[in-house]
């Protein structure tokens, strides 16, 4: 009442061939990563034909947590900290000037009025402070 024939095992953890498969399949993975990157293709084109995502654009950033910490301040008296906020330096004083414009504007205006401020001026703000790049101040910066 058997089936045939002795059973087929595969190889062994620990074995000699464990250790090297192992690190093929590593090595491989390291690699997959590795390549050019730019206009040429390479990882920047790996990366979008496999529906990876990018990185979000520094101004992008910038514009949404100004914006939403602006949002969060603009009925409040102080500003709170700006490391617990998760902002730099440079993007503290940008948000220290939207709230202030917003908080004249919901004066004039109202609240809508003053929201719609934050995000366009939020935007315009680090659109400018990010035109070339990343500031080179520093992270603080």
């Amino acid at each position: 009442m058997g089936t045939g024939g002795a059973p087929r095992r595969g190889p062994v953890l620990g074995s000699a061939l464990g250790p090297v498969l192992g690190l093929v399949l590593l090595t491989g993975a390291l690699a997959t990563g590795c390549g050019e990157s730019g206009p040429q293709g390479g990882a920047a084109s790996t990366r979008a034909a496999s529906g990876t995502p990018s990185a979000t654009p520094p101004e992008d950033l910038c514009a949404r947590i100004v914006a939403h910490w602006s949002r969060e301040v603009l009925d409040s008296d102080t500003y709170g900290d700006y490391q617990s906020m998760g902002l730099s330096n440079g993007q503290y004083e940008i948000l220290m000037e939207v709230v202030d414009a917003a908080r004249a504007e919901k004066k004039r205006s109202g609240e809508q009025a003053a929201r719609e401020l934050i995000d366009r001026d939020a935007r315009e703000r680090c659109t400018e402070r990010y035109r070339d790049g990343n500031p080179t101040g520093g992270p603080w910066s």
